[in-house]
């Protein structure tokens, strides 16, 4: 009897087992096993650590009781950790860029291989590469399958993550050099803030090219047909979208909508990045009405995603932001028994903000101070005490305030709610009225979120996955497994490399700003000759400088003095 027991207590562990070997994820599946889509959405919330989303989902289930869900909640199926290749925080430039060629790299760099840190680098990169632009998933796409591509965002367009598909540069700062190779990387679709950094080279040259180019015209985009288009808002990055007039500026979903409608019309199939660019502002701000706010606009631009991959078929969407921020929780040590606040208590004070911190500051500036206490009553919910109205007469860039800005100190005031800006002002203000507390203004190194739709769920990412990963399944559901480092190899060599046996010259631009012209002869036939300019897809050839156009872009590093291109180049000195 005890034998026949034993045995089947052994037959039910091994039921078990096998069960739990059916149902636990394989690692594998992550890249190895994944089914090829036709079209693949990337969505990432900027700077969006978890308790944002948990904070903007009580939020708005407290606002509307018919919505206890977000958009991304049934998509949710890991975490990622993402880091620099020297360091375990990262800014959003080589997070991003992580996920856009596979390959750590270091704060400010643009989808460009790190300099080697020794003991430092996480895993160990090689000297040799330094500064070498890396190709992006959105560049392999374009070039190896001919897809449509797209950007979408809320920053201004040569921001660091919209620049990480798009670009490369070892410091994300350098507009000047960002700009124009997202202009002449031929991206179908772009739309975000960063009027005035649209150089004029690279507007004509988008217009030349079959581009349709919207300047702060909400109707124009509206209406726009053509399937290459680029709408940009605002001097340079949008506003925050509780703040935006929707008479002027679109909202991120109506932005992601008009950017698959264009992009799906391609039979090859298109990738699209769409960035909740502000959220990460916000956070540094310390502002939690912007961060919520904009990150449940961001969730409206995530359902959109997924309701045309769900109708499609032939769709994957990955959501997943860069990093984290700004160390936000929901309870903090001041806010006596916030354990024990009900949802009203937590939520309603919050409920009451109408504008964000960068709005209210817009509007006190906008309106006479004796309307200031109305301002308050009608976007806030509650009047300014004595201390906090003193507190904002002393805001260095408060343009009515009474006290005059000689004057202006931090004495007396109280240090919670004291700031020389009034927008920092209005988020220390705004957080006061809440539960909820910072840590930092800066980044942090927590995992973040995961969520994806698959047509097959087999091929999902599960479970706790690293930056790299994440680019090895984005590789793999476009089927590009292995092309990122082939494209490597053949369009961002050296043109030292390159051009091996021919005179080269680096030509100094005339002025400090202007970016040196590489030339390049066969002495043996003075016909053949190249004009290089960077930071284009465009060189001339021949002593007439006839005009080529390539599929991708060429940069120049000034640290190493090197030109990075295709090695096929050689041939027009042939």
């Amino acid at each position: 009897m005890k034998k026949t027991n034993s045995l089947l207590l052994l037959l039910v562990i091994a039921l078990a087992l096998g069960l739990a070997y059916v149902l636990i994820p394989k690692k594998g599946s992550v890249a190895g096993e994944v089914k090829p889509v036709k079209n693949l959405i990337v969505l990432i919330p900027d700077g969006t650590s978890l308790p944002v989303v948990s904070i903007a989902r009580w939020a708005q289930w407290y606002s509307d009781p018919s919505k206890p869900d977000l958009a991304i909640d049934p998509y949710l199926c890991g975490t990622v950790t993402t880091f620099s290749s020297n360091a375990p925080i990262g800014d959003s430039a080589p997070t991003t860029s992580c996920y856009m060629t596979g390959y750590p790299s270091r704060t400010g760099h643009v989808s460009t291989y790190p300099e080697a840190d020794g003991a430092n680098d996480i895993y160990p990169m090689d000297p040799s590469r330094a500064y070498q632009p890396l190709t992006t998933v959105l560049e392999a796409a374009k070039i190896v399958q001919n897809k449509a591509t797209g950007l979408v965002f809320t920053c201004e367009f040569p921001h660091a993550t919209p620049a990480d598909c798009s670009a490369h540069s070892y410091n994300r700062s350098k507009y000047d050099w960002i700009a124009p190779q997202m202009a002449h990387n031929n991206i179908d679709v772009v739309i975000g803030g960063g009027v005035s950094l649209l150089p004029q080279e690279s507007e004509d040259y988008l217009l030349a090219n079959g581009y349709t180019l919207y300047k702060d015209n909400l109707q124009g985009m509206r209406s726009d047909s053509n399937s290459k288009m680029w709408a940009l808002y605002g001097s340079r990055a949008m506003d925050y979208d509780l703040d935006r007039d929707p008479n002027e500026q679109p909202s991120i979903e109506e932005m992601t909508r008009t950017a698959i409608e264009k992009l799906a019309k391609n039979p090859n199939g298109f990738f699209l990045m769409v960035e909740g660019s502000k959220v990460d502002w916000a956070a540094h701000a310390n502002d939690p009405v912007g961060m919520v706010s904009d990150f449940l606009a961001f969730d409206r631009a995530c359902q959109a995603a997924f309701e045309f991959a769900r109708q499609n078929g032939e769709t994957a969407v990955v959501v997943l932001p860069d990093h984290g921020n700004s160390g936000i929780s929901l309870g903090k040590y001041e806010c006596t028994g916030y354990d024990k606040l009900t949802k009203e208590q937590l939520f309603h004070p919050f409920s009451q903000f109408k504008l964000t911190a960068e709005g209210f500051a817009k509007m006190v500036n906008s309106k006479p101070y004796s309307e200031v206490q109305d301002i308050f009553r009608t976007y806030a919910g509650f009047e300014l005490s004595k201390e906090e109205l003193a507190a904002l007469n002393h805001c260095k860039d408060y343009a009515n305030s009474p006290v005059p800005v000689e004057k202006r100190s931090s004495e007396g005031i109280a240090p919670s709610l004291y700031s020389g800006s009034l927008t920092s002002f209005m988020a220390k203000l705004m957080t006061s009225k809440t539960c909820f507390g910072f840590t930092t203004g800066g980044h942090t190194g927590e995992e973040v979120f995961l969520a994806a739709y698959h047509p097959d769920n087999n091929s999902l990412p599960i479970g706790r996955r690293t930056n790299i990963e994440l680019n090895h399944y984005l590789c793999a559901v476009l089927g590009l497994t292995g092309k990122l480092d082939e494209l490597n190899d053949q369009l961002f060599a050296k043109h030292t490399d390159v051009f091996k046996g021919y005179t080269c010259e680096i030509v100094p631009g005339s002025d400090r700003k202007e970016s040196p012209t590489l030339v390049v002869k066969n002495t043996t036939n003075q016909e053949k000759q190249l004009t290089i300019r960077p930071f284009t897809n465009i060189i001339q050839s021949g002593s007439n400088g006839e005009k080529i156009q390539l599929n991708s872009v060429i940069v120049y590093v000034d640290k190493n003095e090197t030109f990075y291109l295709p090695t096929d180049l050689v041939r027009y000195l042939q």
